[in-house]
Order: structure tokens, then C-alpha cells, then sequence
């Protein structure tokens, strides 16, 4: 297993990865992903801004993970337990369906923490959809705390609940 800055080859793999995991979650009910987000050009902003990581196992890529300094505008009256300043947030973590639960995102998060240690931040920041238990209780047993509600009303009229871990 390997973790690596993705390129642009990663691309259609990134993308098969995130439709097959948004339609894995529509089939469990949990309208978080769909065919409009996470799309093309969010990986390719990603991708040009070297915020675009993948992990590959036996030359196959089987997930991804966003890790960026740049706070979203939805994100700004979020009470957090740290200044904004000098943070991390996470996004469009994914793994491909037929390998979760092998630890990959664990893998991923491990490698995104470390990184922001490493780099002097104080916390990684990330939000979850309210209706993906499974999300949370990941995020939740690796100490992140649970803070606000934000909303992203073009994916969903359900919340999506802040969390933060300090470094």
C-alpha cells in the first residue's frame, strides 16, 4: 500500500472511485454524494493546488482524500475549538466499495494527521453528512469532536456535522 501526491492519470479512477461510493450510499439511503458532487472539477482545483492525495494498492488506485490550508465560505461561523489560522480540512475522503473496511481510510486519515502535524498545524477540520452514521462513528473513534451544523442545500436539506481534531 502506498500513498502518494495523485496526478492527472489518477483522475478517472478518482472519479470511478466517487460514483461507485455515491451510489453504494444512495442504495443504503444516504443522499450525501450524487452524480453532480464530487465531480471533474473539484478534483481537477484539487489536483492544481497539489491538495489531492491517493492511495494505491498493487498499482491500482482504490481511494482518495483531499487535504487543503483553504477554508470553504460555509465553514465560517462554525464556533471551532481552534483559531482559524492555521488548519487543515479534509474532503471527499473515498475508497472504492469492494475494498472498504480493510482499514484504507484509516490509512488515509493517519497519513493527513501526520501531515498536518508535521507541518506545524494546530487541527484538522472536516465535516460528515448527519445521515452517514458509519462516517461519523469513523471520525468520532479516531477523537474527533462533533461541533456545528452546516448545510450544503444544493446536496441536501439534511445537515452535515463539523468536526475537529487538535494536533
Amino acid at each position: 500500500m502506498d500513498i502518494r501526491r495523485a496526478n492527472t492519470e489518477d483522475i478517472d479512477a478518482i472519479l470511478s472511485i466517487t460514483g461507485a461510493c455515491a451510489a453504494d450510499m444512495i442504495s443504503k439511503g444516504i443522499l450525501q454524494w450524487s452524480e453532480k458532487y464530487p465531480n471533474i472539477k473539484a478534483f481537477e482545483n484539487d489536483l492544481s493546488n497539489n491538495w489531492l492525495y491517493v492511495v494505491v494498492e498493487n498499482n491500482k488506485t482504490i481511494g482518495s482524500i483531499t487535504i487543503t490550508p483553504k477554508m470553504d465560505e460555509v465553514y465560517r461561523s462554525v464556533k471551532w475549538l481552534t483559531v482559524t489560522s492555521n488548519n487543515l480540512y479534509i474532503h471527499r475522503l473515498a475508497i472504492d466499495p469492494i475494498m472498504q473496511s480493510k482499514g484504507y481510510a484509516q490509512q488515509l486519515m493517519s497519513f493527513a494527521e501526520n501531515y498536518g502535524r508535521k507541518n506545524n498545524y494546530e487541527s484538522i477540520r472536516l465535516d460528515t453528512f448527519s445521515k452517514n452514521t458509519r462516517n461519523q462513528r469513523f471520525y468520532e473513534q479516531r477523537g474527533y469532536i462533533r461541533l456545528e451544523n452546516v448545510y450544503f442545500l444544493n446536496q441536501s436539506q439534511d445537515p452535515f456535522y463539523c468536526y475537529e481534531l487538535i494536533l
